[in-house]
């Protein structure tokens, strides 16, 4: 593919791109009627375990917490699974765990170095990729979070290469039964924005490209809630649901500035309308990095969580 510096992303790539969601979105404008008569077309709630991370609980722990609290599904961290794998749990005992409950798994979170431009390191990013795939699947999961990780602070990791990453790591989840998500944080130098994160799902050309966004790094990344009128079902699987303080501002706010759904200035229920417009119901998964939270109890943390995305989500059904 020939480079696309970000000047034409803007101007002409990125409009192209948009084209082509709304012509996606179009087409599958009967199929998202159906489903609504068909009963379907709810948010499902879900728990990111960032949001308990620092109760210092075991996977199995955080399961228990979720299912208890009343969440539908969870999103994982590998690194939580695999150190339980690695003390002697296994599994089917986090398996049998999430289907007792009546969940469902709907992303993980990983940090495989998929998108860096050393080979070595882009090739060992994608085993690790592959270990987590694998590990998601044997809990039922069909999808995980790819994060622009381990790109160096100077280092200039071209969209269109990117994109080329994006394939690979999506082609592999063909082989795995597990779909890549391409997920932008907000400000970082490669996949900073919701623009940039479209363009590279977009570029990939694969038909099962999709993006994870998030109330927040939208937000810090300087992106118009807009954007997800040019979306659809298809590119919405899985969303990171929390809000933002007034204070700090945007330029120095960071993860842990986070707050609950409601709690903040972010328009979350016009958000939950976007989604409802476009016929899009992703999974929103609660993520939080908020130390206050991390110091109520684990269970009130995660209940409390519940009770605030339920609210906005029946102010958007109002």
């Amino acid at each position: 593919m020939s480079k696309t510096p970000d000047s034409f992303l803007h101007r002409r790539g990125f409009l192209t791109g948009a084209g082509l969601a709304l012509g996606s979105l179009a087409a599958s404008s009967a199929k998202v009627e159906a489903a609504h008569h068909e009963g379907e077309g709810q948010f499902k709630l879900c728990l990111n375990m960032s949001t308990i991370r620092g109760h210092e609980l075991d996977a199995a722990e955080e399961i228990e917490v979720a299912g208890k609290a009343g969440y539908d599904s969870i999103e994982p961290w590998f690194r939580k699974i695999n150190e339980y794998v690695e003390k002697g749990g296994s599994l089917h005992d986090l398996k049998k765990r999430i289907d007792d409950h009546g969940m469902t798994v709907e992303s993980a979170i990983g940090f495989a170095k998929w998108v860096v431009n050393d080979p070595d390191t882009r090739a060992a990013g994608l085993e690790e990729a592959k270990r987590d795939m694998d590990t998601i699947a044997q809990l039922g999961g069909m999808r995980i979070a790819a994060p622009p990780a381990g790109v160096g602070k100077d280092e200039v990791v071209d969209l269109d290469d990117a994109a080329d990453r994006y394939r690979a790591l999506l082609e592999l989840g063909d082989e795995m039964g597990v779909t890549p998500q391409v997920e932008m944080w907000g400000g970082h130098p490669t996949i900073g924005t919701v623009e940039k994160a479209l363009y590279v799902a977009i570029r990939a050309g694969h038909p099962k490209a999709c993006f994870l966004g998030d109330v927040y790094h939208t937000y810090k990344g300087g992106s118009s809630f807009e954007s997800i009128l040019l979306m659809g079902p298809h590119a919405l699987k899985n969303y990171h649901m929390n809000d933002y303080p007034a204070d700090p501002p945007r330029e120095t706010i960071k993860d842990s500035d986070r707050v609950f759904p409601g709690d903040g200035i972010a328009p979350i229920v016009d958000i939950l309308k976007k989604f409802k417009m476009i016929g899009a119901y992703p999974a929103l998964s609660l993520e939080l990095f908020n130390k206050s939270y991390w110091e109520m109890p684990v269970m009130e943390c995660a209940k409390t969580g519940l009770e605030k995305m339920k609210a906005v989500v029946a102010q958007a059904e109002a």
